[in-house]
């Protein structure tokens, strides 16, 4: 099986994995981070462009919180990967980066792969500025959290399970998560995307909080 229909194949498959989200971790949220990372890749002439476009079409599909257990996805990314035919190397470093994405509330340790480092830094940009502020409150909304409130503070330290399923709302997630992922990335050409981002999150949230305040 060529490259080229291996990629094929790969698109259907997570297309169809996918077509039932809501939590902006659609098929449309995939197409996004592939396009960021093979725009990093051409940029920074570094990596395996197979491996990278690959993993950034497969990151969420053994995703927890995406799947019944982890152990589910994993097998979901697993016996798909079989269908394909690859080496057993390329195999193994796909998957290999793939696990190294997540951000799992800051535990997950960075990348060793280059193709692991761009295609986080496209999943990244992806979480932050506007599309990044639709999709945190399309998954607040679907975890059943509350848009904001201000008795909750947002936590520091926290474990996996606590980042997963604490209690916190959509805009404590910000703090959270997504004012940390600006100096969390690794290329230069996905740092100076993820500056303007972030930017606009940091004016949104002040016109949020103007709002609610009632400051006219």
């Amino acid at each position: 099986m060529q490259m080229k229909e291996q990629i094929h194949k790969t698109e259907l498959f997570v297309q169809q994995a996918l077509a039932m989200d809501s939590t902006g971790h659609d098929w449309h949220h995939i197409e996004r981070v592939r396009r960021n990372a093979l725009y990093i890749w051409e940029k920074e002439k570094q990596g395996d462009r197979f491996v990278i476009e690959m993993a950034a079409l497969l990151h969420d599909i053994p995703d927890e919180k995406l799947n019944e257990s982890a152990a589910s996805g994993e097998k979901k990314l697993m016996d798909f990967l079989q269908t394909l035919h690859l080496e057993k190397e390329l195999q193994q470093k796909i998957v290999e980066v793939i696990d190294s994405i997540s951000f799992k509330g800051g535990h997950n340790p960075p990348p060793l792969w280059t193709e692991g480092k761009i295609v986080q830094d496209a999943d990244r940009l992806d979480a932050i500025g506007a599309i990044g502020i639709a999709r945190t409150f399309a998954y607040g909304g679907k975890k059943g959290r509350s848009m904001y409130d201000p008795s909750k503070k947002a936590r520091e330290q926290m474990t996996m399970e606590e980042y997963r399923n604490g209690d916190s709302s959509t805009v404590q997630h910000f703090y959270e998560k997504l004012f940390k992922l600006k100096d969390l990335i690794h290329t230069e050409t996905a740092r100076a995307m993820a500056e303007k981002r972030h930017l606009f999150m940091e004016q949104f949230l002040e016109e949020f909080y103007e709002e609610w305040n009632g400051q006219f």
